[in-house]
């Protein structure tokens, strides 16, 4: 059996896709049944200019978000991940966010391939990426097994668009 460090990515990619998407639809019945009187959110559009996301020598586009938590905007190495439903934090990352999360604030349990996980929800005050910047992005927090922060959906769906090339992504508020 042949594995490698791009085996490794492609594996941390499903898991972690995995994960957000079992969180997700794990929760969507208790969301749905909670907030049926309740209008859907709506959010500002994203604001700021393009900002390009170069491909590193690994094969994944890495980003340096500036992510405001409950301390502050602080900086954050997280990886853009299309397949995340959410931007995924490490509990390493969400405590420099200054989110000071309990056992009890982990109350959605996500299935990855090396079992369940659990998680906890958050909303983040701002995701930026260079110029493009999303307010009130939801995100979770998974316990263990993910070994870097995602870039999903909830903050890339905010844009108006993003494109990627073979050499960069470009996102666009």
């Amino acid at each position: 059996m042949r594995f490698d460090l791009s085996s490794l990515g492609v594996m941390t990619l499903a898991v972690a896709s995995a994960l957000t998407t079992a969180w997700w639809l794990n929760h969507a019945d208790a969301r749905g049944q909670a907030h049926a009187a309740t209008p859907p959110a709506v959010h500002a559009p994203a604001a700021g200019g393009p900002a390009q996301v170069l491909k590193a020598a690994d094969g994944h586009y890495w980003a340096d978000a500036v992510i405001d938590g409950q301390g502050g905007p602080r900086a954050v190495r997280v990886m853009v991940d299309t397949g995340a439903s959410v931007v995924a934090l490490t509990p390493a990352d969400a405590a420099r966010l200054g989110l000071r999360l309990k056992a009890a604030d982990f109350s959605g349990t996500v299935i990855t391939a090396s079992g369940p996980v659990r998680a906890a929800p958050v909303e983040l005050g701002a995701v930026a990426v260079a110029g493009a910047r999303v307010e009130r992005v939801e995100a979770l927090v998974v316990e263990h097994g993910l070994p870097h922060s995602l870039l999903g959906m909830s903050y890339l769906g905010r844009l108006s668009s993003f494109s990627a090339t073979p050499a960069e992504i470009t996102l666009r508020p």
